[in-house]
């Protein structure tokens, strides 16, 4: 069923940018908390091992979790997931913020915290991305892809200098009690307002209910049955892979080789936010190629430029840095909005939460390995190693890409796979 099938009050409006608004606090305190706890682990260490374990640590539940956590969004009630994965955070990161008024946190104490937020977000990414599609008309989706990156890209402005202020001015434990007060504000419009479930028509009532492994069996059929979106997880594996280990060193590299401190490293985060809404305007308005993955494509060869000139940039030269960061952020939307919105315009709402889990677990599942290696790779050698080695083979994947079919034509051979999927008489899929 399409989502413009399920209809919709005429202050759709009001409910959807209510909660939209709660979420975007939520967000901000959350980025506040992870730039004071990557400082914190940066100035204790200086190591690169620990911030690439640090890393690993808020990856793990979500390769591990995502099939689950997205068939649990399928069959459940998605408002109250997002209100326990809410709360869970926060009362976790209340327990990390006494550890630190006491002084007795711990490096351990921060990766669990780092793994149970990441535990959380693994139930309420899903649950909210799935949600919107049933609370927001069809024909408006692109725009609200688009206010979810402006969203996206002021935090990352907005954030970083705020966390590197707060962190000079305040104990690490008040900044954490900050996230405590922005995940209320996230929770409190949930309490409120309903939340749509997906509809499933055709459904026999004299059939037994498909059981939690028949639900979860089916996500893996449905993305085995779409050959496009399996290149596409695969060809995000080999990016992220690569990519991981740049984002959780790049502390080292503005501390330890520029030679730079909080607000340098708060200012790359910010011009990366700052090219984010500067790129999603632009595909708001251009709209993009006919085929969104050449679109991402063309982003993923024109970013590897920009790692480059952070791997090649002299250490008296950070405005080189600071300019390749602003041109990743540009590239983002370009990357991410066109497969986005596909898949909330295509993917049937009742599939949807373990879709996207499905593609987000193959799309992480190599970062560990690469954090593993990547880690003492550049304590070994030098801070720039890695971002080489990304660099140079994140222009051979974009490149490489255009000449897979599946991938190029992952609009179209959806069909094939929801037409395999419901000649197979999978339980979920045939009611759609």
């Amino acid at each position: 069923m399409n989502n413009s099938q399920q209809s919709l009050p005429k202050n759709w409006a009001v409910r959807f940018f209510s909660i939209f608004t709660g979420q975007a606090f939520s967000l901000f305190g959350s980025s506040l908390v992870q730039f004071a706890l990557i400082w914190h682990l940066t100035q204790q260490t200086g190591s690169a091992t620990v911030l690439a374990t640090a890393s690993l640590f808020g990856m793990l539940p979500q390769i591990l979790l995502g099939p689950i956590a997205g068939t649990i969004v399928d069959r459940g009630n998605r408002r109250l997931i997002m209100i326990f994965a809410d709360a869970t955070i926060a009362i976790f990161t209340l327990l990390l913020a006494y550890l630190f008024w006491v002084n007795r946190v711990e490096i351990w104490h921060i990766y669990a915290a780092l793994m149970i937020r990441s535990a959380g977000g693994a139930f309420h990414h899903p649950a909210l991305s799935a949600s919107t599609t049933l609370m927001v008309p069809k024909e408006q989706l692109s725009r609200v892809a688009g206010a979810n990156q402006t969203l996206q890209g002021l935090v990352s402005i907005v954030a970083p200098p705020v966390g590197a202020l707060f962190v000079a001015a305040m104990p690490t434990q008040n900044v954490l009690l900050i996230d405590i007060f922005t995940a209320l504000m996230g929770i409190t419009p949930l309490l409120i307002f309903s939340v749509p479930q997906p509809i499933k028509e055709n459904v026999d009532i004299s059939a037994p209910k498909a059981s939690f492994m028949q639900d979860l069996s089916a996500g893996f059929k449905y993305m085995a049955a779409w050959p496009g979106l399996l290149m596409l997880g695969l060809m995000a594996t080999l990016l992220n892979f690569l990519l991981a280990p740049t984002s959780a060193l790049t502390p080292l590299l503005v501390t330890k080789y520029f030679k730079l401190g909080a607000l340098q490293l708060g200012s790359l985060d910010s011009l990366f936010g700052v090219g984010m809404i500067a790129g999603g305007v632009l595909l708001g308005v251009w709209g993009g190629f006919k085929k969104k993955i050449v679109t991402s494509l063309t982003g993923i060869i024109l970013f590897s430029f920009a790692i480059l000139a952070i791997a090649a940039a002299p250490a008296d030269k950070f405005w080189i840095m600071l300019v390749s960061m602003f041109f990743i952020g540009f590239m983002m939307p370009m990357v991410n909005g066109p497969i986005h919105a596909l898949f909330q315009s295509v993917v049937e709402p009742s599939m949807q939460g373990r879709v996207m889990s499905l593609v987000g677990s193959v799309a992480t599942a190599m970062m560990p390995l690469s954090l593993i290696i990547a880690g003492p790779v550049t304590d070994a050698t030098s801070y720039q190693t890695w971002f080489w080695i990304a660099g140079i083979l994140n222009f051979v994947i974009g490149v490489g890409c255009f000449f897979i079919p599946a991938l190029m034509n992952i609009e179209s051979n959806h069909n094939e796979a929801k037409s395999e999927a419901v000649q197979g008489n999978d339980p979920v899929i045939a009611q759609q």
